[in-house]
């Protein structure tokens, strides 16, 4: 197992920066999110270690071999255990480089001892043992070597590339040179069909397949002296077509592309370098790293003050093919790092799990990418709550150690030892859900602290999650002490069936007699608190008193219009329409209050009365017609344009007093209405002109009266009035001969516009008279016609049918026998003559003759 206790050591920096803040403000810089995670590989590797030394590693997704200074060769699980007791075959010398295929069945080896081995770890089977005579430094198995066939085959680097397969027809093993003359071959790594190796001074690419070399890349050497052994070329292949190489303080990356045109005898791929960087370190590894990314194990070249080797440093690159940027940097605290060289240090990654092993003789480290839960507990132990919690939020399906409530829960604790109490207070609600032993147990931490306020526009309200009422009613009091005017706030939030309204009514009344001067939102609280214990009629009082509206909508919701006989003036006072509105009742009021009581109510205020007998008349017409008398006099007072209209459709007031409150206060179209209902109509005449001066409306009331003694009387009261004469002349001619305006004109009164009026009334008459003769002739030629049609009509004559019969004695009419005369009345009535009862009633029908006359035939 990995110990807590085992972790190594990781300084975090960014752009690579380890040097000392040169002030504080630097120091508090804020801190970059760590890509990597590392844990020391413990178990059977620590004992190994102690004893023996690393030369060499790798390792795929379930195993990791170690090859020693002692030639040894170990496997383990990723947790450190040995999965083999017992080491595999040994060399005489260190392991130089360990080769698997690609699902871990088989291992090759090869140390400086000259011998090559490819081990199976789960058969025995095509092991093979291969000793050169000579120094072997790198070797590469077929990732497919598990495989039968042509499959059964590794390289191994001398001078040369060598291609050892295994041939079933000939014992033994087929050596093939595929390079030679290329300086040592450094290191190998096989991918697919491409085989890299790092020889003296650069990097050679071998298409297996085609047995072609496809390119090499040549390497500066460096211009001081280094010994180059203890600088090693490291690379790794990113894809089947990507190759990364990192050499001294270069890194490039390569790309194998298809050549467009082949030529006789050439590759049919070729490489090309996409992209080079020079670094101030040594790179003793490179791997591919996420997208568009790579990591480098980084061999500082300066030293520390007593001529040590400085920690390694892990890097991470945004590496694109134009651009390369430094994003990332760790400093790694390794065993006895301050003795190792640049080829002390090897760097393997697992591509598909983005995982890395960091080897160094003494230590072993594994790296992982930060998952998701890493960033998380990151993120918290930063005090950056709100990114983790918008990570958890986006990832929550993927996490195995994190939870929304788990992180919430700690930012809460965070924030409220910060005193940020009100976002504290929203994180519960975005984390405790409708759970109740959570949200119970958050807020007594709130109510330690004194802060229920910053919690309590959070707290579940609704009945199925409601918490317990003790819970609420904490809160309130914490309201009712610190912050009285917000307590209102939550008493018209907050459900009355949430907390015990007893008890908190009684804190608010306590408070209220210990304060003075208190203000109106307690009260109105107060009010409220009434109105949930159903003590209604103390929350009218109360409300009264403060003279707030809110009375209004209390006496709506629970009908309380009973009740009002005290406060009529009150409300009159605080709002005199909505008061009116519950006198008179409304759709949710069951019954309206008794005219009588509101009107006794308020004749200390007549325009109160006017308002509310105002209303009462609009919408209760019968039952306001007893009040009309004191309503004449309140229009009159009030609002006169409405008296007319009463005056006009009422007949429940005394017309004499109303027609002296009208002359009072000069009401003189008023007065003319009700002198003319009394049959004064002289003298309403006489105010129209005298008073009101409307000779339109006074014609207009001499036409409705028909009364000539009124034209005579418009008349005479118009003659002094050259305005009115005017007017008349108009006018007068279309009602009334003009004769008799015109023969009472004094010739000597100067008449403005007379010519013009007497045309006009000239032109009146004359078609009047024009008028008059076409409706006379209209009807003389009606009549005519119409005395003609009758005529014709009577001197026609009648079909008699054979089936008539008399209307007497019901027998036919049409008989042989023509001694007897028939009577043939208009009306279709027939008769014999010797049925009638007499010749004088012969003239006429006997059935008919109560309606009309009828005549003979």
């Amino acid at each position: 197992m990995l110990e807590n206790s085992e972790k190594p050591a990781a300084e975090d920096t960014a752009g690579g920066n380890t040097s000392e803040p040169d002030d504080d403000s630097s120091s508090s810089a804020e801190e970059i999110e760590p890509k990597l995670k590392y844990e020391r590989l413990c178990n059977n590797v620590q004992s190994i270690l102690q004893k023996d030394a690393v030369s060499c590693v790798t390792f795929n997704s379930k195993i990791i071999c170690i090859g020693t200074r002692w030639g040894l060769v170990y496997v383990f699980d990723h947790q450190g255990n040995s999965i083999h007791i017992e080491h595999l075959r040994s060399h005489t010398v260190a392991v130089n480089q360990i080769s698997l295929d690609l699902v871990g069945e088989f291992i090759a080896t090869c140390s400086d001892d000259g011998k090559a081995y490819v081990y199976g770890l789960y058969t025995t089977d095509h092991q093979l043992q291969f000793n050169f005579g000579r120094s072997i430094r790198s070797v590469g198995i077929d990732p497919l070597y598990y495989k039968l066939g042509v499959h059964r085959r590794f390289v191994t680097g001398d001078d040369r590339l060598l291609l050892h397969e295994k041939n079933y027809f000939i014992s033994g093993l087929r050596t093939t040179v595929l390079l030679e003359s290329v300086g040592t071959v450094q290191n190998i790594k096989w991918y697919g069909r491409f085989i890299a190796c790092a020889c003296r001074d650069s990097v050679r690419l071998y298409d297996i397949e085609e047995r072609k070399t496809v390119g090499f890349i040549p390497w500066d050497r460096p211009g001081d002296n280094l010994m180059l052994e203890q600088y090693p070329c490291c690379f790794t292949w990113k894809n089947s077509t990507t190759l990364l190489i990192g050499w001294l303080n270069t890194f490039r990356i390569c790309r194998i592309e298809k050549r467009h045109s082949i030529i006789k005898e050439s590759p049919s791929f070729m490489v090309n370098v996409v992209s080079t960087l020079r670094v101030d370190y040594f790179i003793c590894g490179i791997c591919p790293f996420d997208v568009n990314q790579l990591v480098i194990l980084a061999y500082m070249k300066e030293r520390d003050a007593n001529g040590a080797a400085l920690p390694p440093r892990m890097y991470v690159f945004q590496a694109d093919d134009s651009k390369h940027v430094e994003i990332y940097s760790d400093t790694l605290s390794l065993r006895s790092y301050r003795d190792y060289a640049c080829n002390d240090y090897h760097l393997e990654c697992l591509l598909d799990e983005n995982r890395f092993i960091i080897a160094c003789p003494k230590d072993v480290i594994v790296a992982n990418i930060y998952d998701d839960d890493d960033r998380i507990e990151w993120l918290v132990s930063h005090d950056r709550f709100d990114e983790a919690l918008e990570l958890v939020t986006t990832k929550q399906r993927l996490l195995q150690r994190n939870t929304l409530l788990a992180v919430g829960k700690k930012y809460v604790d965070h924030l409220l030892k910060c005193q940020d109490y009100l976002r504290a207070g929203e994180i519960c609600a975005r984390v405790l859900g409708t759970d109740k032993n959570l949200w119970e147990n958050e807020v007594f931490k709130f109510a330690r602290a004194g802060q229920l306020r910053a919690i309590s526009q959070h707290l579940p309200v609704n009945k199925p999650h409601k918490l317990d009422p003790h819970i609420y009613e904490m809160v309130l009091y914490e309201y009712l002490k610190r912050e009285p005017d917000q307590f209102l706030k939550i008493v018209k939030q907050w459900s009355p069936e949430l907390y015990n309204v007893k008890a908190v009514l009684h804190a608010a009344l306590e408070h209220v007699l210990k304060n003075p001067n208190i203000s109106e939102n307690i009260l109105e609280s107060v009010a409220i608190l009434y109105s949930h214990d159903h003590q209604h009629e103390k929350a009218i009082r109360v409300y009264s008193s403060i003279k707030h509206k809110g009375v209004f909508d209390l006496i709506r919701k629970y009908k309380l219009n009973k009740t009002l006989g005290d406060q009529i003036r009150e409300l009159m006072e605080l709002d005199a329409q909505q008061a009116i509105s519950v006198f008179l009742g409304n759709e949710r009021l069951d019954e309206r209050l008794d005219p009588d009581l509101v009107v006794s109510k308020l004749q200390h205020n007549q325009y109160y009365l006017y308002l509310y007998l105002d209303a009462l008349d609009t919408d209760m017409k019968n039952e306001g017609r007893k009040y009309h008398p004191q309503l004449v006099k309140l229009y009159a007072n009030f609002s006169p344009n409405k008296l007319l209209p009463l005056l006009r459709r009422s007949h429940n007031y005394p017309i004499h007093e109303a027609l002296a409150i009208c002359k009072e206060r000069n009401l003189y179209t008023e007065t003319v209405y009700l002198l003319d209902r009394m049959g004064n109509t002289k003298e309403a005449l006489q105010l129209l002109i005298s008073k009101i001066g409307d000779m339109e409306q006074a014609i207009i009331f001499c036409k409705e009266h028909n009364d000539m003694d009124l034209w005579e009387e418009l008349v005479e009261l118009s003659l002094s009035k050259p305005d009115f004469i005017k007017y008349l002349l108009q006018k007068i001619g279309t009602y009334v001969d003009p004769r008799v305006l015109i023969c009472r004109l004094d010739k000597d009164v100067e008449i403005p516009g007379l010519k013009n009026s007497v045309v006009k009334m000239l032109q009146d008459r004359s078609l009047q008279i024009s008028i008059k003769e076409g409706c006379k002739n209209i009807v003389v030629s009606d009549s005519y016609n119409l005395h003609k049609s009758f005529v014709g009509m009577q001197q026609c004559g009648y079909s008699v049918d054979d089936d008539l019969v008399c209307s007497v004695c019901n027998q036919k009419v049409l008989i042989k026998d023509n001694r007897n005369n028939v009577l043939l009345f208009y009306c279709r009535h027939t008769f014999h003559e010797e049925c009638l009862p007499s010749l004088g009633d012969a003239e006429k029908c006997i059935i008919c003759s109560s309606q009309h006359g009828g005549t003979v035939m």
